[in-house]
């Protein structure tokens, strides 16, 4: 269980969280979507400890995250995946190496189980055969792709999608929304998708939240926010309402 509560953060005096309440449930997928500028990334810098708050908290599985000394926020964070918006592979290493550069870095396993479980991840993630490619050698979609079998790679119980699907083509992008689904239903993780991708991220999300002036002002099921009759909402939402959905 992941729950925010009365987050505030200004920078220079302007007011960029103004008290956010949230409440994330373990396994659930939940997007968090709002106007670009409005916040959602500084939001996502404080879930995962980048970023103190200057007035309340982040409880993980009931411990304070923004009370945290560094040793302390380093052994939640090994529970964190993160996938970027660009992805941040390291352009020195090999698709491969990308990968497994957690479990070197985290782990005492041996190269047999290393390559073991790199390829296995690659696998989930739909590539084959890249392994020794380079992230300038592969396209855009892959880059994603490789991303999020590094986030996958220690087993995390929470995966952060940072704008995951920005600057791909429709059809990429929903490839993208069906791996994540696929990937969700075999790990199990906690999903947390900051996103502006509307309609499209309502297929992947069990839960929307609205991020606007600093504030939640509304969350529940796709359906729900499709459906919300709060005129900021109704805007923002407005293509999904072109769509066949009853709000009756």
């Amino acid at each position: 269980m992941i729950e925010i509560i009365g987050l505030e953060k200004s920078f220079g005096g302007q007011k960029v969280l103004q008290g956010v309440d949230l409440k994330i449930a373990d396994r659930e997928v939940i997007a968090i979507i709002g106007e670009s500028g409005g916040g959602k990334t500084v939001l996502l810098r404080h879930l995962i400890g980048l970023m103190k708050p200057d007035k309340g908290s982040i409880m993980v599985d009931g411990a304070d995250i923004s009370t945290m000394s560094k040793r302390e926020l380093d052994k939640i964070r090994d529970k964190f995946g993160i996938v970027f918006q660009g992805s941040a592979l390291f352009d020195s290493m090999t698709v491969f190496e990308n990968v497994v550069f957690p479990l070197r870095e985290k782990t005492d396993l041996d190269e047999t189980e290393i390559l073991q479980r790199g390829k296995s991840a690659l696998e989930d993630v739909g590539l084959r055969g890249i392994d020794d490619k380079y992230p300038s050698e592969i396209s855009g979609g892959m880059k994603r792709r490789v991303a999020l079998a590094r986030a996958l790679i220690l087993g995390p119980s929470t995966i952060f999608f940072d704008e995951p699907t920005t600057g791909l083509d429709p059809i990429i992008m929903n490839a993208i929304h069906k791996l994540i689904i696929s990937t969700h239903e075999k790990y199990g993780f906690t999903g947390i998708i900051i996103s502006h991708e509307i309609p499209e991220v309502f297929e992947v999300a069990d839960r929307v939240a609205m991020l606007y002036s600093g504030r939640i002002i509304a969350s529940g099921t796709p359906h729900d926010i499709i459906c919300n009759k709060d005129p900021f909402v109704k805007k923002f939402v407005s293509t999904c309402r072109d769509a066949d959905v009853s709000c009756g």
